[in-house]
């Protein structure tokens, strides 16, 4: 199906991996301009270069730290510079580190906030004219299915990421018709960030090794499986054009059924 974004120019942030990466990827193989951002410069150009023959579209990298205001509004000049405007938005971040309650102080508090909420908030902030002046803006939040039930060791995911569900269903009241804004909560995804969870609760004792805790993570998933990055990626291209032109407002788990409610 042509999802007709051929020549639209999109900013997806945190995408040098994961699934900023595989959003990205998506968009760009339906032929869409895309800057992709992250802090490691030297994965950011390997990204790039992974890109740069997904579609006939454009590929730009910017390094950028989402959690400074500056660098977040630089990126956004970055992208309007390189392609004349900015159609689509796709936020992304890394996760806030796995904790509990009594392992957490006040500063990790305020850094998650910022990560989480904060990085949205400014992204949007700085995006906004450019996607008014778009014929079909769009902006889609990717935040994690720990918005609608809790998982144990992620405090600071299971709090402040429902910040960012608010925000978005608020805007794309606000914002509409002339922008549509939509979230999607992916659930177990095998991404970098997995892996790096699964080691945590084997340095805490939760799984005696890696092969443990990805079975664990899988065993309630009605899929049978985890889902693959790209799975989530597609969802955000479709929610990006105009085949997801009615779409605004929601909440779309990405879990192979895992969320009860």
């Amino acid at each position: 199906m042509d999802l007709e974004l051929d020549g639209n120019s999109a900013l997806v942030t945190a995408s040098s991996s994961g699934l900023g990466f595989a959003s990205a990827e998506a968009l760009a193989e339906e032929g869409a301009n895309v800057m992709i951002c992250g802090r490691d410069e030297e994965r950011l150009e390997e990204a790039r270069e992974k890109l740069a023959d997904a579609g006939d579209g454009e590929v730009r990298a910017t390094p950028t730290d989402l959690t400074d205001p500056d660098e977040v509004s630089h990126l956004v000049s970055e992208t309007v510079d390189a392609f004349g405007g900015i159609d689509h938005l796709v936020t992304s971040s890394g996760g806030p580190p796995s904790t509990t309650f009594l392992e957490t102080d006040e500063q990790d508090w305020y850094q998650a906030y910022d990560l989480l909420v904060m990085s949205v908030v400014w992204t949007i902030e700085n995006a906004h004219e450019h996607l008014l002046e778009s014929d079909h803006g769009t902006i889609t939040c990717i935040t994690s299915r720990t918005v609608r039930e809790v998982a144990d060791g992620l405090l600071l995911s299971n709090s402040v990421r429902r910040g960012v569900i608010g925000l978005v269903k608020t805007v794309s009241r606000e914002f509409a018709p002339e922008i549509r804004a939509n979230a999607v909560l992916p659930g177990t995804i095998e991404t970098p960030r997995i892996e790096e969870l699964i080691e945590a609760n084997i340095e805490r004792g939760v799984y005696e090794d890696y092969e443990e805790g990805l079975a664990d993570m899988s065993s309630d998933i009605p899929m049978d499986r985890l889902g693959e990055p790209r799975e989530l990626g597609d969802v955000v291209a479709l929610l990006s054009s105009p085949r997801g032109s009615f779409v605004n407002g929601v909440a779309l788990p990405i879990d192979g059924g895992l969320l009860r409610s």
